[in-house]
C-alpha cells in the first residue's frame, strides 16, 4: 500500500526515521532556548486540554500568530511561583513558530515534508499552527482523548496533522494512543470563540469517544507521524524519568471555508504551504 492508502485506511500512518537525530536535536535546543529567554512574568497562561474553555485568556486567544509558551497546571506553587524553572515547567509552545522562527521552518518544511504532502495528494494544504510539547519527566500531563478537527474546524472537513518525534516515545514516557480505523467516525466537538469573548466547546454528537481497541504507538526518534483531524487519540501523564519532547503542525486545504469563529485565527494572508 501506498503511504495515502495506509492514511486513508487507518487514519493516521507512521513513517520512522523520517528527520535525523541531528535535525531533532537542533529542535530541541532551539525549544530549550526560546523558553530560558522567555520572561513569563505578568504573561503565565496554562494549558490544559479538559479545562481550556475555562483558562481561556487573551494570551492564549492571541497565540495564533506569536510564539507563546504554556504552562503545566501544577507548575505553580500557591504563592504564584515556580516551583522548577521556567524550560522544566512548560507544557508547550505555540502557535506560528514554524512561520516566526528559521529553525522552526527549516523543519516544518524540509524536503521530506514537501515529498510527502505530494505523496499524500496534498497539493494546496496551509500549515495554520505548529506546537513545541515538552512532555518532561515525572510532571508531562495528560491530553485527554480528542480529534484535532474539533480546534481547526473546516468546512468541509480537512484537519490534517504531523506529529514528529524528538526523542524515543514509550508507554512509560506518555505515548499517543490511537485505533486504526477510528477516524471514520463523526466530528464530536467544535472548540470556538463564544460571543462576548473567552472560548466554548460546542457539541456536534453526544457519542463518546470509547478507549476500547486503541493501541499505543510506541515510535523511535525521528519518526513522523500522519494524524487523519477525525481520528480520536490521546496520551496519559509522562510518569516515567524519561521526557518525551514533540513537535506537531496542523494543516488545512486553503479552498476550505475556516469560519471566524475558530478559536485560532492569523492573517490567512500570512499562512503558508510546504
Amino acid at each position: 500500500m501506498t503511504v495515502r492508502e495506509r492514511f486513508l485506511e487507518d487514519g493516521y500512518v507512521i513513517l520512522p526515521d523520517f528527520n535525523s537525530d541531528e535535525a531533532c536535536d537542533a529542535l530541541m535546543a532551539r525549544a530549550e532556548k526560546l523558553s530560558r529567554e522567555f520572561d513569563y512574568k505578568g504573561h503565565a497562561s496554562i494549558f490544559q486540554t479538559s479545562e481550556q474553555t475555562k483558562t481561556s485568556d487573551e494570551y492564549f486567544l492571541n497565540s495564533g500568530g506569536n510564539i507563546s509558551f504554556f504552562f503545566e497546571k501544577d507548575a505553580f506553587d500557591e504563592n504564584g511561583e515556580l516551583r522548577n524553572d521556567v524550560f522544566h515547567s512548560l507544557n508547550k509552545i505555540g502557535h506560528a513558530m514554524h512561520d516566526l522562527d528559521v529553525v522552526f521552518n527549516d523543519f516544518t518544511r524540509s524536503p521530506q515534508m514537501k515529498k510527502l504532502a505530494a505523496d499524500l495528494e496534498m497539493e494546496d494544504w496551509l500549515v495554520i499552527q505548529s506546537m513545541y510539547i515538552f512532555k518532561h519527566a515525572k510532571i508531562g500531563g495528560v491530553v485527554d482523548v480528542h480529534q484535532d478537527a474539533s480546534f481547526l474546524y473546516t468546512e468541509p472537513a480537512s484537519c490534517i496533522g504531523f506529529w514528529y518525534a524528538l526523542e524515543d516515545v514509550t508507554i512509560e514516557n506518555g505515548c499517543m494512543w490511537a485505533m486504526p480505523g477510528g477516524h471514520k467516525t463523526s466530528l464530536r466537538s467544535w472548540f470556538k470563540r463564544k460571543e462576548g469573548g473567552g472560548t466554548e466547546m460546542e457539541m456536534l454528537d453526544e457519542s463518546p469517544m470509547s478507549l476500547e481497541g486503541m493501541i499505543p504507538l510506541e515510535v523511535k526518534k525521528g519518526t513522523c507521524i500522519v494524524l487523519d483531524g477525525y481520528l480520536p487519540h490521546y496520551s496519559k501523564p509522562n510518569t516515567s524519568g524519561k521526557s518525551r519532547h514533540a513537535y506537531a503542525i496542523h494543516t488545512i486545504d486553503k479552498k476550505a471555508y475556516y469560519p471566524e469563529s475558530n478559536w485560532l485565527q492569523r492573517e490567512m494572508s500570512n499562512v503558508k504551504g510546504f
